[in-house]
C-alpha cells in the first residue's frame, strides 16, 4: 500500500519522481503529492485527484529540482483529503512565514502516534492533519541536530508499528534519508548520464529505465543518499547502528510490462495474459522434483509430515484449493489459516509441518508477520509461492517457486492466483512423488495437463462475448451468491470476491451443500445465483442443488462442463466450458469469474483497476 520514490541528482528530478508514482499508483490512490528543494525553500504540491491531475498542479507551480521525495496514498489515519496528503512539512513551534524544514512520506502504521502526538503539543507543535505520518516529521524536527542522517536514527527509535519512509531537509539540499522497518523500501543506484543520482522507492518497477542497479534495503536499514554516493546502516537490538553494505543487484524491472496497450483495462490485459503467464511459471519443468522449489528441498520434503497454508485474501482462496490437491494426491494433511488471524490465536505447533506462505508480492505484511510467529513456535521448514523473487517473502523462506505472472496492477488479481495456483499444484505432484504416491504414468499425465493448460485457458476466454451478456443483468442487481463443491468451493469464494471488489456488488458464496443451512432464505429473483459445475463426482449432488434453487424462484448462472447435460432453460441460464480438466478444472473454471465481475463493473461504470478503499500491494497490518 502507497507508494514512494524519492532522489537526489544534479538535474531537475521532478518528472523522474512524477513517472514512478504513476508506476506505483496501483498500491494507493487516495491523494497524492510531490516536495523539492527549490529556492532555499520547501516547496511542495499535493492532490487528491489522480497522479496525471498532480502533473497540473506541478506545471502550473513551476515545480523542479535536483532533490524531492513523492508520494502515492492509500489511506488508513485520516480521510483521503489534501492536508492529510503526503509529503508532510514541518517547521516547528512558533515558526511563521517559511514554508518547512522537514518534509517526509510514509508508508506503513505508526501504533504509537497518539502518545507521541501528545508529546510534540505540548512542546508547540501544531497539527494540520490527522494523519501518523506527520507526527513523524515534527519528531524528526524536533529532534533535528543539523545532520538528517543521525537525526533519523535516532528518530525511528521512538517508532513502534511498521514504516518506510523518505525524509529531507530545507537546510542540508542534495540529501533525502531513508528508512525501514516492515514495510518494503529499495535503493536505486544511477549510471552513467544519471546526474549522479541515487534513488529511493518502494517498489523496483518505479524506478523501470532509470536504473536497474537496485539495492534491496533490510529491516532496521537507515540510507544516507547524496549525490553519486550513499551509506548504510543497520539497526542492532541494543538500539546503537552498525555500518553495513548491501549487495547492489541488477533487477529487470521492465517499464513495458505496465503498459495498457489494446485493452481497456489492466484487469482485461491481466486476465487475457493468463496463457502466457502459465506459461512462463510452467517453464523449465521437465519433470517432477523437490528440486524445483530449491537446494535441500528432497530433504525437507521428507522430514514433514503435514502442511500449513499462510496467506490472506486472494492468496488464501488458492491456497484453499490447494489443500484439495494435498490431500487427495500427496496424501498429506493440510490446514489452510488467514495469516492475519493465525498470529493471534493459540495454535498447535508441530516442528514437522512444511509452512507455505502465499503471496503475490512477497511483501504482504500479515503473512509476512504470521510466517515469523510460525518460526518463533518452533516451525522450521518454510515454503513460498511468491511472484517476486527480490521479495522479503523469499528471503525469509528456506525455499521458494517463484511464479512468473509478471507485474500485475490491476487491484483485483487475476494471472497472480492462477499462476499461485500452478505452483500449488506441482508442490502437491512433488510431496506425493517423495511420499510415494505419483507414479510415472500419473506424474506423465498431470504434467501433459499442465502443458495443454495455455490452450486450454485461450478456449476460456473466447467465451467472453457469452459472459458481456450476463454481466449486463448483473449489472442491475445489488446482491448475488455464488455456490460450489469440493475443491470448487474455493473458486466460488474467489468469483465472489472479485464480483464485491470492482463492481460493489454485495456477493457471498457458499459451498453448494449448505443452500438449506441458511443462504437458500435469501434466494429471489433478484438474488443471481452462480455456480461452477463441473463433470466431476460432485455433480449429479449439485444437480439436485440447483434444483433446490429454481423451486424458489432463484435465477441461475451456470458455467458447466460441456459433458455435464445441464442444458437452459427458464431461469437457467447456461455457459458451457470448452473441456473437462480434471483436478486442474479450478485453473480454468475461475476466468470465466473474473471476466464476469470484470465486465459487470464495466456496465456499472466503476474504476475496475482501482476501486474504492482496496489498494494492491497490503503491506500494512
Amino acid at each position: 500500500m502507497c507508494g514512494i520514490v524519492g532522489a537526489v541528482s544534479a538535474s531537475n528530478i521532478v518528472p523522474i519522481l512524477v513517472q514512478g508514482l504513476q508506476r506505483l499508483e496501483y498500491r494507493g490512490y487516495d491523494s497524492c503529492g510531490v516536495a523539492v528543494h527549490q529556492g532555499g525553500e520547501l516547496r511542495r504540491t499535493r492532490s487528491t485527484a489522480r497522479v496525471a491531475e498532480l502533473q497540473t498542479h506541478i506545471d502550473a507551480d513551476g515545480i523542479a529540482s535536483g532533490s524531492g521525495i513523492a508520494h502515492t496514498r492509500w489511506a488508513t489515519h485520516g480521510a483521503p483529503a489534501v492536508h492529510n496528503a503526503h509529503p508532510h512539512f514541518s517547521k516547528g513551534p512558533g515558526t511563521e512565514g517559511r514554508s518547512g524544514v522537514i518534509a517526509l512520506v510514509h508508508n506503513g502504521i505508526i501504533e504509537n502516534h497518539e502518545a507521541l502526538r501528545d508529546e510534540l503539543k505540548a512542546k508547540g507543535y501544531v497539527f494540520e492533519s490527522q494523519t501518523d505520518t506527520e507526527v513523524i516529521a515534527h519528531l524528526v524536527h524536533q529532534l533535528y541536530n543539523g545532520d538528517l542522517f543521525e537525526t533519523v536514527q535516532q528518530a525511528v527509535l521512538r517508532l513502534q508499528g511498521a514504516y518506510a519512509i523518505a525524509v529531507f531537509c530545507r537546510d542540508e539540499p542534495h540529501r533525502v534519508v531513508g528508512a525501514r522497518l516492515g514495510s518494503p523500501l529499495i535503493l536505486g543506484v544511477g549510471g552513467e548520464g544519471s546526474g549522479n543520482a541515487t534513488y529511493l522507492a518502494s517498489d523496483a518497477m518505479a524506478l523501470a529505465g532509470v536504473t536497474d542497479r537496485i539495492v534491496y534495503l533490510e529491516e532496521g536499514d537507515v540510507v544516507d543518499l547524496q549525490l553519486g554516493k550513499h551509506w548504510i546502516v543497520n539497526r542492532q537490538a541494543d538500539g546503537s547502528f552498525k555500518p553495513v553494505q548491501r549487495e547492489v543487484k541488477t533487477v529487470r524491472a521492465h517499464s513495458g510490462a505496465a503498459e495498457l496497450g489494446p485493452y481497456r483495462h489492466y484487469m482485461q490485459k491481466e486476465i487475457f495474459e493468463q496463457p502466457r503467464a502459465i506459461a512462463d511459471t510452467l517453464e523449465g519443468v521437465e519433470g517432477i522434483t523437490p528440486e524445483l522449489f530449491g537446494d535441500g528441498a528432497y530433504s525437507v520434503f521428507k522430514e514433514i509430515d503435514r502442511v500449513l497454508i499462510l496467506a490472506c485474501g486472494t492468496s488464501y482462496y488458492s491456497g484453499s484449493t490447494a489443500k484439495y490437491w494435498l490431500e487427495s494426491i500427496a496424501k498429506i494433511p493440510t490446514n489452510v489459516e488467514i495469516a492475519s488471524e493465525y498470529r493471534y490465536r493459540d495454535s498447535v505447533p508441530d516442528p514437522r509441518t512444511l509452512v507455505v506462505t502465499i503471496s503475490q508480492s512477497g511483501e504482504t505484511a500479515d503473512t509476512l508477520a504470521a510466517l515469523k510467529h510460525a518460526r518463533s513456535l518452533g516451525m522450521p521448514h518454510t515454503l513460498t509461492i511468491c511472484n517476486v523473487a527480490t521479495s522479503a517473502m523469499v528471503r525469509e523462506c528456506e525455499l521458494a517457486y517463484i511464479t512468473r505472472a509478471g507485474v500485475e496492477v490491476g487491484v483485483a488479481s487475476t494471472k497472480a492466483f492462477t499462476t499461485q495456483l500452478a505452483g500449488l499444484f506441482l508442490l502437491t505432484l512433488a510431496l506425493a512423488q517423495v511420499r510415494g504416491h505419483l507414479s510415472e504414468a500419473e506424474e506423465a499425465e498431470h504434467l501433459k495437463a499442465m502443458r495443454h493448460l495455455p490452450v486450454a485457458l485461450q478456449a476460456v476466454l473466447a467465451l467472453e462475448p457469452q459472459i458481456v451478456a450476463w454481466a449486463e443483468a448483473f449489472a442491475r442487481k445489488e446482491n448475488a451468491l455464488f455456490l460450489g463443491r469440493g475443491l470448487h468451493y474455493p473458486i466460488a469464494l474467489e468469483g465472489a470476491l472479485k464480483l464485491k471488489e470492482i463492481s460493489y456488488i454485495h456477493a457471498e458464496a457458499y459451498p453448494a451443500g449448505e443452500l438449506k443451512h441458511g443462504p437458500l432464505a435469501l434466494v429471489t429473483s433478484e438474488m443471481p445465483v452462480v455456480t461452477i459445475a463441473p463433470n466431476d463426482a460432485l455433480l449429479e449432488k449439485l444437480k439436485s442443488n440447483l434444483q433446490e434453487v429454481r423451486a424458489r424462484g432463484g435465477e441461475l448462472f451456470v458455467f458447466a462442463d460441456a459433458d455435464s447435460r445441464i442444458t437452459s432453460g427458464e431461469g437457467l441460464h447456461v455457459i458451457r466450458m470448452p473441456e473437462h480438466y480434471g483436478a486442474l478444472s479450478p485453473i480454468l473454471h475461475v476466468v470465466p469469474l473474473q471476466l464476469l465481475a470484470y465486465h459487470t463493473a464495466c456496465a456499472r461504470g466503476t474504476d475496475v483497476d482501482k476501486p474504492r478503499n482496496l489498494a494492491k500491494s497490503v503491506t500494512v497490518e
